[in-house]
């Protein structure tokens, strides 16, 4: 049930008031997460997008760190009971459009509506961004490997939605690495949130049939 955060009793109320007067309130993030075992673990999966179990872990883990659940809405902090996901989709003639897909706990159920829904908008492509923010906004970035990135950013629109972005895989030795982005506004949650959220995120990738086994609803 989505609900008002009461702000008044927030421990970070003089935090929020600092950073929501800002002209760029938010902070990315750059680093490099270990999905060898995730990999590994796919790899004995048929028909798995690897970019959408992707998007499923980060999802997942971005549900359970309840900040990544925040919005604003006319200075007030709304809290989403569940959050969705909004990727890029890259279409045949190189532009790109957005899918959109319901979370859902479980990995299989996930990938189903995920990928319908990345099939269907590549066969009828149309560009309607969607105004909810309810969402994660997601795109993968599988040409190169990364290590800053930023968004390009429109005011009053999703000013408080999380964006992650994925990068090319390298391997090192023994070990396949992927750059990982993820940018936040600072008025709803600091870096102790968003270190909780990866590394939680690299404990999934790292050991995904574990975190599949403790599936919360």
């Amino acid at each position: 049930m989505t609900k008002y955060l009461d702000v008044a009793n927030w421990s970070r109320r003089d935090l929020f008031k600092f950073f929501l007067s800002y002209d760029n309130p938010y902070f990315n993030v750059c680093l490099r997460l270990d999905v060898t075992e995730v990999l590994s673990w796919l790899g004995s999966r048929t028909k798995v997008s690897v970019s959408l179990a992707n998007h499923y872990f980060a999802l997942r883990v971005a549900n359970e760190i309840e900040p990544f659940r925040y919005r604003l809405q006319d200075e007030k902090v709304l809290v989403h009971e569940v959050i969705n996901g909004g990727t890029t989709v890259l279409l045949p003639d190189e532009t790109f459009t957005f899918a959109y897909f319901d979370y859902r706990v479980d990995f299989d159920d996930f990938m189903k509506g995920a990928q319908e829904s990345v099939a269907q908008t590549i066969t009828k492509p149309t560009f309607q961004p969607t105004p909810r923010d309810n969402l994660i906004y997601f795109t993968t970035l599988p040409w190169f490997s990364f290590t800053s990135f930023a968004h390009a950013r429109k005011r009053g629109r999703g000013d408080s939605v999380p964006r992650i972005a994925f990068g090319k895989f390298v391997k090192e030795n023994d070990r396949t690495w992927m750059p990982f982005s993820v940018e936040v506004h600072h008025a709803l949650m600091d870096g102790l949130h968003v270190g909780r959220y990866v590394n939680r995120l690299q404990e999934a990738l790292s050991s995904p049939e574990d975190y599949l086994s403790a599936q919360k609803t």
